[in-house]
């Protein structure tokens, strides 16, 4: 017992290092942090050797703990080992052209599915899975979300999640997977969230010209939004557009977004209650984390429609109040914001030699219809 309790103990109490952290220092390759990353397609990588590729972990404030990013190339006309990982993963496709072939046991059969650059897919838990480059003369990347930190909270043991042997009873490549996504309506309108439907599917080609999209005007700009559900998983996202030379408002939530903008240039803007101000920029393939109960904002400094991505955390981490009413909390309207917000986006438009679209009702009108503006949703 005397010895027991002069050894070091692995875990302490309240620690913020998770489990998850620990494990991805073992692996021997860059792990990016802070409050985005410019550009993902260019962010430095080093060779992983079990994986047989270069890569580099994604662990930016308001991941830890929640959800796990990595950045992964595949050399030319490559393709990686199978792997066979125990949880549902989302690959977001940061560039090139490549073949996924996903499967169940060796009963079960293959699946294979082309992709291009900005598509959205599903990795179904304990399925193997390939990746190939089919680009003879450049490497591809591709973007990897899950919920590995919470699972490993859980179960520390990295076996159980990497090639386990365990075989699922029914095959989720099954039929139709990797076909073309569904409307499904939503039961209840929730006027707190603009949720009116969302896309029931596993396989998105292209986010940078999906266009089934529905009126979001609750985080202004005469914005749009489209909810994804993915088959069999907890996993979900959304992805809103909005005009040129506009902004959403500031809203906060709770942690574990991996934001990535699919097209447009712009910038957001993050802080803490009563905090300074942190600004991001961001362009094509960019990526944005706000922190837990960071207020966030969201503005299009660009000429062409802005896109931006959201893979969201569990439910649980979602950060929604109940309320309607107690969600007014967790925005802020126009009229109510700080004047330096209203004068930084004048100021960025200035640099670039156009000029604000922000109808000035707006900032006078907390229920000013989009619509008059925009045209009817």
């Amino acid at each position: 017992m005397a010895e027991t309790a002069k050894q070091e103990p692995v875990i302490t109490m309240w620690s913020k290092e998770f489990t998850y952290d620990r494990w991805m220092k073992t692996k021997g390759i860059p792990i990016h942090t802070g409050y985005y990353v410019e550009d993902l397609r260019t962010v430095e990588l080093e060779w992983w050797e079990e994986r047989q590729c270069k890569a580099a972990f994604i662990q930016l404030l308001g991941q830890e703990g929640v959800t796990s990013a990595r950045v992964m190339e595949i050399a030319p006309g490559k393709s990686l080992p199978p792997m066979k990982f125990a949880l549902d993963e989302l690959v977001y496709v940061l560039s090139g052209r490549g073949l996924t072939t996903v499967w169940a046991g060796e009963r079960k059969p293959k699946k294979s599915f082309e992709w291009q650059a900005h598509a959205l897919f599903l990795v179904p838990r304990n399925h193997y899975h390939v990746f190939s480059n089919m680009q003879g003369d450049k490497p591809v990347r591709l973007f990897h979300y899950s919920y590995m930190p919470m699972a490993m909270s859980a179960l520390p043991d990295p076996e159980l999640y990497f090639n386990n042997p365990f075989e699922p009873r029914n095959g989720a490549t099954d039929g139709d997977f990797y076909s073309e996504a569904k409307l499904i309506q939503a039961k209840e309108f929730d006027e707190g969230l603009g949720l009116r439907g969302f896309w029931y599917g596993n396989f998105f080609p292209d986010m940078r010209a999906w266009n089934k999209l529905d009126a979001n005007e609750r985080r202004g700009a005469g914005g749009k939004s489209v909810f994804i559900q993915f088959p069999n998983s907890e996993l979900t996202a959304h992805m809103s557009v909005f005009a040129p030379k506009t902004y959403k408002k500031a809203h906060r939530h709770g942690p574990g977004r991996a934001i990535i903008i699919p097209a447009g240039e712009g910038y957001s803007i993050m802080w803490e209650e009563g905090k300074e101000k942190i600004v991001c920029p961001w362009h094509e393939c960019s990526m944005v984390t706000p922190p837990n109960k960071w207020f966030h904002q969201h503005f299009n400094a660009g000429g062409d429609m802005a896109r931006y991505l959201a893979l969201h955390p569990p439910m649980q981490f979602h950060g929604h109040a109940e309320k309607i009413e107690d969600r007014a909390k967790d925005q802020i309207e126009y009229p109510n914001e700080d004047p330096w917000v209203r004068q930084k986006f004048q100021e960025e438009l200035a640099k670039r030699g156009i000029k604000s679209e922000m109808p000035e009702e707006c900032y006078t009108n907390p229920d000013y219809e989009w619509s008059k503006a925009m045209g009817k949703q």
